[in-house]
């Protein structure tokens, strides 16, 4: 339960119990009530705006009405205290007793703590990674990776019907490059001597396993066939190597998407699909045959005044009119991302969220204007930039991979420090801040790796319940009513930050911050590593008191509110909650 919520609804309820109306007849408008924690901690746990918002539709001062506000919520049993702040802020300290009962919920939820029905089985698209099947994974597609994956696992938590989406690029020039480069990985493993690899063409090793298959399978068939038909059928075998070879990266970084979309198909017919595309939008208004002006800045001496068909996007918000089709005849890159984004759109997706490196920045607008003239604005669109990754050492900047011959690779990473930190620290920066990702750092066991001290928590979680089932001889079962031993003030502070998570959960997943997720979960294993060495330094904080069971059974519940909290939001960032660290 996300007790903002909760409170919202007892304010209005308040307000209506107070007979308070709007002056001119009309119902009060509570769309700008807004419920959350005080700045000042001191305040109590609640704070609402409540009497501002509604003053004035009142006609009544903001204090006057707070005041009145105030005495209603006093009289909630949940409520300890409510008083009044600056110029008519409603500030609410919530009983123990309430704090306790938001325990026991938690523990009869279990990891479903926090799971939300914000989404309302909405549709929602997420497409990341994407990554042009000629190559192994580099860093950068690691961050969008972990951005694209968490987000729709906590898009998931929060009540959307989520798809996973993977969409192959694997169609135009670079597909070319890559077969001619795996031809010549054929030709050498067949025994011709191969120098050097030619400018561009794919230098990495990674193409030689490729060649080497091929070599086995056709003989030197494929050097007797016409080159078109060779190529096509290394065509096809280098795709199917090369996304063999990134589903196993994106495996190893526990990363799993439910459709792989080739472009491929959009392409299949003669182009069926991308000319429907096109013939729909012009029915509507949206493509016209005219002329664009010169690139801003040095006219290239190629560029031509020509008609051109395009599509009409300044009307829906882009900054230029974008052309579908090129000189030759050829359709453009942009108007398979049309034909594409209308294949999503017939899917019935409500919303469409994009995952794409920075240096994408440009798509965003062109992008957008798609979503609106083909929906009529009902579906929203929404792009994602993730900004780069330097990748160091004690400091020092990590070299190229030996195998890809240009970057280091996704799995160079993940094979070094493990899954779980790459995922972590990828979402330990908002997806639009540069991220600095020290090998060392991440590996190091210290309360500065939020990583480590995150699942520290989870693994002095578990040794609790060790010592209590060696001490008191099984498995200690915590009952109801055993909650009501939890009085220490510190106590009820690590419920409140528990309580805090449907409402993080909810916030992330409105702003697309996953990030969210990993921060809190630092705050709470902060919080709790303080509970425990308060236990270390006054022993009658400790979890175990052998004399006293039922105190014993009501700081285990709190530990295992604790470790519910922490298993559910490592989850989403797609990480492990260990049962201990080695």
């Amino acid at each position: 339960m996300n007790i903002f919520t909760e409170f919202r609804h007892r304010v209005i309820k308040a307000v209506e119990t107070l007979g308070v109306q709007a002056a001119n007849g009309s119902a009060l408008d509570f769309s700008k009530l807004g419920i959350e924690p005080p700045r000042d901690p001191s305040h109590g746990d609640i704070a609402t705006n409540a009497a501002l918002v509604l003053a004035k539709q009142a006609g009544m001062p903001p204090r006057e009405l707070g005041e009145k506000l105030a005495e209603k919520l006093a009289e909630d049993s949940d409520v300890e205290a409510a008083g009044i702040a600056g110029p008519g802020f409603v500030n609410l300290k919530l009983a123990d007793g309430f704090w306790r009962k938001q325990l026991g919920t938690m523990l009869e939820q279990e990891t479903d703590y926090g799971r939300s029905d914000l989404g309302g089985g909405a549709k929602i698209n997420v497409e990341y990674v994407s990554a042009n099947p000629t190559g192994p994974m580099h860093v950068g597609h690691c961050r969008g990776a972990v951005v694209g994956d968490a987000l729709a696992n906590l898009l998931g938590f929060a009540g959307f019907e989520v798809t996973k989406e993977y969409y192959i690029n694997d169609a135009g020039a670079q597909i070319d490059v890559l077969a001619k480069s795996v031809m010549l990985r054929y030709r050498e493993a067949l025994g011709e001597t191969i120098s050097e690899i030619p400018e561009g063409l794919y230098p990495g090793d990674y193409l030689v396993p490729v060649g080497e298959a091929l070599a086995k399978d056709f003989g030197r068939s494929l050097l007797e066939m016409p080159e078109d038909e060779a190529l096509a059928i290394v065509k096809d075998r280098s795709i199917d190597a090369m996304m063999g070879m990134i589903r196993d990266d994106l495996d190893a970084l526990n990363v799993h998407h439910d459709v792989f979309f080739s472009e491929r198909d959009l392409h299949a017919d003669g182009e069926k699909r991308i000319r429907m595309a096109i013939n729909e939008l012009t029915l509507n208004g949206h493509v016209y045959k005219g002329t664009l002006p010169p690139p801003k800045g040095q006219v290239p001496e190629d560029w031509e005044d020509r008609e051109q068909t395009l599509f009409r996007s300044t009307a829906v918000g882009d900054d230029i009119d974008r052309p579908l089709v090129k000189s030759d005849g050829t359709y453009t890159y942009f108007a398979a991302d049309l034909a594409y984004f209308m294949d999503k759109y017939r899917r019935g997706y409500a919303e469409m969220i994009y995952v794409l490196g920075a240096d994408h920045g440009g798509y965003v607008k062109r992008l957008e204007a798609l979503a609106r003239a083909v929906s009529g604005g009902t579906v929203k669109l929404t792009v994602l930039l993730c900004q780069l990754v330097k990748l160091y050492r004690n400091g020092e900047p990590v070299r190229m991979s030996k195998r890809a011959g240009q970057f280091v690779t996704l799995r160079d990473v993940v094979d070094e420090v493990g899954r779980d930190p790459v995922r972590f620290m990828m979402l330990y920066r908002k997806n639009l801040e540069p991220l600095d990702f020290d090998f060392a750092k991440v590996t190091e066991q210290s309360k500065d790796n939020p990583v480590f001290y995150v699942q520290y928590a989870s693994a002095r979680c578990h040794s609790v319940f060790r010592q209590a089932a060696e001490q008191f001889g099984g498995e200690v079962v915590v009952e109801p009513g055993d909650l009501d031993r939890l009085t220490d003030e510190a106590e009820i502070a690590l419920v409140r930050k528990l309580a805090e998570y449907p409402r993080v959960i909810e916030a992330a997943a409105q702003a697309h911050e996953p990030h969210r997720i990993a921060f809190y979960l630092y705050d709470l294993a902060s919080a709790f590593h303080g509970h425990w060495n308060r236990g270390t330094d006054n022993n009658e904080l400790r979890f175990i008191k052998v004399n006293d069971p039922q105190l014993t059974r009501a700081r285990l519940g709190l530990v295992q509110g604790v470790l519910y909290v922490l298993r559910s939001g490592l989850a989403i960032v797609g990480a492990d909650s260990p049962a201990e660290m080695r």
